[in-house]
């Protein structure tokens, strides 16, 4: 069967399945996971190749770097979309271990035309070019192994270095998927090590700089609020007088307690899986291989990244995942707490507390002209009910 025809008979198939009109398919030349009939068009226009693995031979878009356990893992797992794409931050990670990998393997007598080939790819995957361009379609929804992910890497690298070198794609040669870019490497250790890799880079990028900003501003507040009294309350109702700096001491407070909470979660995110291989025991490595990947990663990411010191732990448990995801949960019931506080003493303008006045945003009503909404304070507590609604949900699986 021709990949186009192919493409259309599992649109059709998860179209019926979603209910929907766009259906998720094999493969996808466009951008996106998630295609329409239009896009489908433009798949059969680009041409195939012939790739295989393991189970046989398939087709592949012609301009896509991926190959055929890519192919089989949308074919297999023809849910999710577009939203459930997987997350751009892991394919990052992926490409930064991948880089670190093979200029270990250098090190220890990999070609260095291939191992430079390699890194050279692997920094197109780091830079978002591969991911932005289409190359990386699979969902979250894999083996819970991310054998397929980690595949859909080795071949993405593995065709952009052979493309880098001359070859031609899907050749496999000079650069193999398996044997070079997964060089010491196994689908058990390379996705626990991305995922700490990309969890503490988000931490430590994005959401410790935004949390310690907002501690800073509150703070700031809390001191220009020194001398305003103000009635306390209790289950709503009046109780005794304090200050509104003390009020917003309280927040600042909370703010500095999440922060150490999720920091104090980064040095188990630090041990990296990378190096036990399949079951932890480190076959197919040369000594030092571990170490040195560490060290390359720490250097490509600044962050203090090291070896675990037990790879068993390492790769059949994620406890340092669960302990970040508890941190997080204590924060988002902090913030959400702080936010209703806002919301309810800034409430009004005419029958409310009215003790705050917070920027109005926009209009709040399409009946009421004088309402309006304070969506910042809005869109924080619905982030917040977004992460307990993931907390119940994981604790009822």
């Amino acid at each position: 069967m021709r990949a186009c025809q192919l493409f259309k008979a599992l649109y059709s198939k998860s179209a019926l399945y979603a209910g929907f009109e766009h259906g998720v398919v094999g493969c996808c030349a466009s951008q996106k996971f998630v295609t329409s009939r239009r896009t489908m068009a433009s798949i059969c226009d680009v041409g195939v190749r012939k790739e295989s693995d393991t189970f046989g031979e398939l087709e592949v878009p012609s301009d896509r770097y991926y190959g055929a356990q890519t192919v089989r893992s949308t074919m297999n797992f023809r849910i999710g979309g577009e939203k459930e794409q997987m997350p751009y931050p892991v394919i990052v990670a992926m490409g930064i271990l991948k880089k670190a990998a093979a200029e270990v393997n250098k090190e220890f007598g990999l070609d260095a035309k291939i191992a430079d080939a390699i890194s050279k790819a692997a920094d197109e995957v780091i830079s978002g070019k591969l991911y932005n361009e289409g190359h990386f379609p699979l969902v979250i929804w894999q083996t819970g192994s991310g054998t397929q992910s980690n595949m859909n890497t080795n071949e993405v690298i593995s065709n952009r270095a052979i493309e880098i070198l001359g070859g031609q794609l899907g050749s496999k040669t000079p650069v193999h998927p398996n044997d070079h870019v997964n060089k010491s490497q196994s689908s058990n250790d390379t996705f626990p090590t991305a995922m700490h890799i990309a969890v503490a880079m988000e931490i430590n990028n994005l959401l410790l700089p935004s949390l310690k900003h907002l501690h800073n501003e509150l703070d700031k507040k809390a001191k220009e609020f020194s001398g305003i009294i103000k009635i306390g309350r209790t289950h709503t109702q009046d109780a005794t007088p304090l200050t509104l700096e003390q009020e917003f001491s309280g927040y600042v407070r909370q703010l500095h307690n999440g922060i150490k909470r999720v920091e104090n979660t980064l040095p188990h995110l630090y041990e990296l899986g990378l190096g036990g291989t399949a079951v932890g025991t480190g076959l197919n490595t040369r000594v030092g291989f571990a170490e040195k990947c560490a060290d390359k990663i720490s250097e490509l990411t600044n962050l203090p990244f090291k070896k675990s010191p037990n790879f068993f732990e390492s790769l059949a448990a994620h406890d340092a995942m669960v302990e970040v995801s508890g941190a997080l949960n204590v924060l988002a019931c902090s913030l959400m707490k702080i936010a209703n506080d806002i919301r309810f003493l800034a409430s009004g303008p005419r029958s409310g507390l009215g003790e705050l006045s917070l920027p109005e945003n926009e209009p709040g009503s399409s009946i009421m002209p004088g309402m309006y909404l304070y969506i910042i304070a809005l869109y924080l507590c619905l982030l917040c009910v977004l992460k307990s609604c993931f907390n119940i949900l994981n604790k009822g699986r």
